[in-house]
């Protein structure tokens, strides 16, 4: 008999719903990586031979070898990337009801992609078929010898069927008429509208390194990837990255500046913030939250300069590895460098030579009370 943990304690709603999202896109970020290099790799290769549009069928019948095989390069990545919603909507639903919801969120996610309800209806169907599906594990109750038709037949066919039927006639016509909404709205902005946009993605996703607030815009910016709408994304990817690099660098330059232990904490940062991790910078926001407001700044203009000048990432890729696939490559690492150069400059202002107090023999947890040396 098959079982499945769907009764497990469960947390407040608003924690709940942060953390399903935030399992679905865990799960969802590989495929995204993967699908969006692999087409990086065939696009920069076809570049060499004078190809920018590698995924045109034309290509497969090309007579050299390598520009056939960066077509089929380009639709490896492609079928990656078309894994994106139903991934995402599998994955929530298995963080609120465990195994069972992964049939029923994939599929529900594959209906709102093809309704066209974009990456809003993704998470709406991976709710719905995950609320569905543990309502149902909860509720039914069969005689012991029908008890394994429920986990391997009841749920899995009728949580589909009832999150298909909902997505279809009840919420998929107003998610995708609002999909095309903000789809119209961002493809129309232009000039400084855009540059606008990206300072305040920027600015939002270097706040709080990692926490809601970054997190918010960034999971947004992912939102209109499957749109084909890039900016946004653009902006966080080169955001995510200023403040690390900025202030490691920054104690690289000059590290009497920096108590001792913030001197080791940059080295781990710059090699973060290389490697795409925001959180390398939390250590000298805690011990000196005045630098908040130079990671702000430099996020802002980093992501400001990247979109203003015409750069473009299509994947949720932050870190040095991904650059190259970037769409004017040059023009995004002059902007994560000015960006970072900013947080680097600002760091040495705030930074002056201050030491945290010295931990006491009484508290296991380290002071960060600035004083005067």
């Amino acid at each position: 008999m098959v079982k499945f943990n769907v009764n497990k304690k469960r947390n407040s709603t608003g924690i709940e719903i942060k953390q399903a999202i935030m399992t679905g896109v865990s799960y969802m970020l590989p495929f995204i990586i993967a699908g969006a290099v692999i087409m990086g790799i065939s696009r920069i290769g076809a570049s060499f031979y004078g190809i920018d549009n590698i995924w045109d069928g034309s290509h497969a019948e090309a007579g050299n070898a390598l520009i056939r095989m960066f077509h089929a390069f380009d639709g490896f990545g492609g079928m990656a990337l078309s894994l994106m919603l139903p991934v995402v909507a599998g994955y929530i639903a298995y963080s609120l009801a465990d195994k069972p919801g992964i049939g029923p969120g994939m599929i529900a996610g594959l209906l709102a992609k093809d309704l066209g309800t974009g990456f809003l209806g993704a998470l709406a169907a991976g709710f719905v078929a995950g609320y569905i599906v543990r309502y149902l594990a909860k509720n039914i109750k069969l005689p012991q010898s029908l008890a394994s038709a429920g986990p391997i037949f009841i749920i899995p066919v009728g949580g589909t069927l009832l999150a298909c039927i909902i997505m279809m006639y009840v919420i998929g016509d107003p998610l995708a008429a609002m999909n095309r909404g903000l789809e119209a709205w961002l493809l129309s902005m232009s000039g400084t509208n855009k540059v606008i946009l990206a300072a305040i993605i920027g600015g939002m996703v270097g706040f709080d390194l990692g926490g809601p607030i970054n997190k918010a815009a960034v999971t947004t910016a992912m939102a209109m990837l499957a749109s084909g709408i890039y900016d946004p994304n653009t902006a966080a990817q080169v955001a995510i990255i200023i403040p690390p690099i900025g202030i490691g660098v920054a104690t690289l330059i000059w590290k009497s500046r920096f108590p001792e232990s913030l001197q080791e904490a940059g080295k781990a940062s710059t090699l973060m913030g290389l490697i795409g991790v925001s959180e390398g910078a939390i250590p000298f926001a805690l011990a000196n939250p005045k630098i908040i407001i130079i990671n702000v700044i430099g996020s802002a203009v980093g992501s400001a300069m990247a979109v203003g000048f015409g750069a473009v990432n299509r994947a949720p890729i932050s870190g040095f590895y991904g650059w190259l696939a970037v769409e004017n490559w040059l023009t995004y690492v002059v902007a994560i460098a000015v960006g970072s150069a900013i947080v680097t400059l600002g760091s040495l202002l705030v930074f002056k030579g201050e030491m945290p107090t010295k931990i006491t023999k009484k508290s296991d947890k380290p002071s960060f009370n600035i004083t005067k040396a």
